[in-house]
C-alpha cells in the first residue's frame, strides 16, 4: 500500500515537472520556436482551434519562425490570433505564409521574462509540494486505520520527502537553464 502511495505520488510529480517544462517552453528567449504559438487559440469558423492543429511550423532561421496554414482560408485568422496575443511580434504573409520575424530582447525586458519564469518555477514547487502534502495525509490515514505501523510510517515518509527534493531540484535545473538562455545576449 505505501508503495502504491509512492507511486502514484512520483508519477503525479513527474506530470507536474513536464506541465513546468512546457510553461518554461512558452517563454521567449530571442530563438524562434514553434512552441511560442502553437497553443494559440486561433477563431476558425467561430471556433477556438489550436493554431498546431491550423497550420504547420518551420524555423529557417534562428528569429525567423515560418507558419504555413493547412487552409489558405485562415490567414486572416491566425495573423489576427498572432496580434492580439502577448508576443509583440507583427506578422507579415504572402498569401502563402505567414513570417514572424522576432527581434533582439532588450535587457529590460530579458530581466522581465526572467521573472516570470521564476514565478512559474513557484508555482511547479507549490504543485509538487501539494502533491507530498496529500500523500503524506494518505499515509497517515493508513496509519490510523491500522494498516500500517509508525515505524513504516516515518520509512514512507523519508522517502517521499526524498522523491519531492529530487524533483523541486530537477525544477530548479530547469530554472537556471531557462534563466540563462534569457540572459544570454
Amino acid at each position: 500500500m505505501i508503495d502504491d502511495v509512492l507511486l502514484e505520488t512520483t508519477e503525479k510529480m513527474g506530470k507536474a515537472i513536464e506541465h513546468t517544462q512546457s510553461d518554461f517552453s512558452t517563454v521567449r528567449t530571442g530563438r524562434a520556436t514553434p512552441a511560442l504559438v502553437e497553443k494559440l487559440k486561433v477563431d476558425y469558423y467561430c471556433t477556438d482551434v489550436p493554431l498546431q492543429q491550423l497550420a504547420g511550423f518551420s524555423v529557417p532561421e534562428a528569429r525567423l519562425l515560418v507558419i504555413q496554414p493547412y487552409d489558405k482560408g485562415s490567414i486572416k485568422a491566425i495573423e489576427k490570433a498572432i496580434q492580439n496575443s502577448d508576443l509583440g511580434i507583427n506578422p507579415s504573409n504572402d498569401g502563402q505564409v505567414i513570417r514572424l520575424t522576432f527581434p533582439q530582447l532588450t535587457e529590460e525586458r530579458r530581466k522581465e521574462l526572467v521573472k516570470v519564469v521564476k514565478h512559474k518555477a513557484e508555482e511547479g514547487r507549490v504543485a509538487v509540494r501539494n502533491l507530498r502534502r496529500t500523500a503524506r495525509h494518505e499515509l497517515e490515514a493508513l496509519e490510523k486505520a491500522g494498516e500500517i505501523s509508525s515505524d513504516e510510517l516515518d520509512r514512507a515518509e523519508k522517502e517521499l520527502e526524498k522523491v519531492t527534493h529530487e524533483y523541486v531540484g530537477e525544477i530548479d535545473k530547469m530554472l537556471q537553464h531557462k534563466e540563462h538562455e534569457l540572459l544570454e545576449v
